[in-house]
């Protein structure tokens, strides 16, 4: 069942997933975000541990992007034609270590221990 879902989500192998795709990118071309920026925080602790993981001039240029697109839907204004172009929508930056902190909080759950970033201290 896994992999029918997977090949059905799979760009290359559906049509329908491959549109939705390229009108996702060109969303974010016109504001010169990556798709790893519109992971939220607040939403979730393993994104926010994750991002407190990365390098200090990733996470510079992540909140840069944030404020850049909106400055610009502020403004209802999009990015020049020739920055769009330079744009890389989908080169991830945070999924590695997403995956990492999300992998040490499923170990910590089954040896019993409290989440990282949920301890109390006395």
């Amino acid at each position: 069942m896994a992999s029918f879902l997977q090949s059905f989500l799979d760009p290359k192998k559906n049509w329908f997933a491959a549109q939705h795709m390229k009108s996702l990118s060109s969303r974010l071309r016109k504001y010169g975000l990556r798709y790893d920026d519109l992971y939220d925080p607040y939403y979730d602790l393993d994104i926010k541990e994750a991002l407190n993981r990365l390098p200090k001039e990733v996470v510079d240029a992540r909140n840069q992007r944030l404020k850049r697109a909106m400055d610009l839907s502020m403004k209802h204004q999009y990015l020049p034609e020739d920055l769009q172009a330079m744009q890389t929508p989908f080169r991830s930056y945070l999924q590695d270590m997403l995956a990492l902190v999300r992998r040490e909080r499923a170990e910590r759950e089954a040896l019993g221990a409290l989440p990282l970033y949920q301890r109390t201290f006395p």
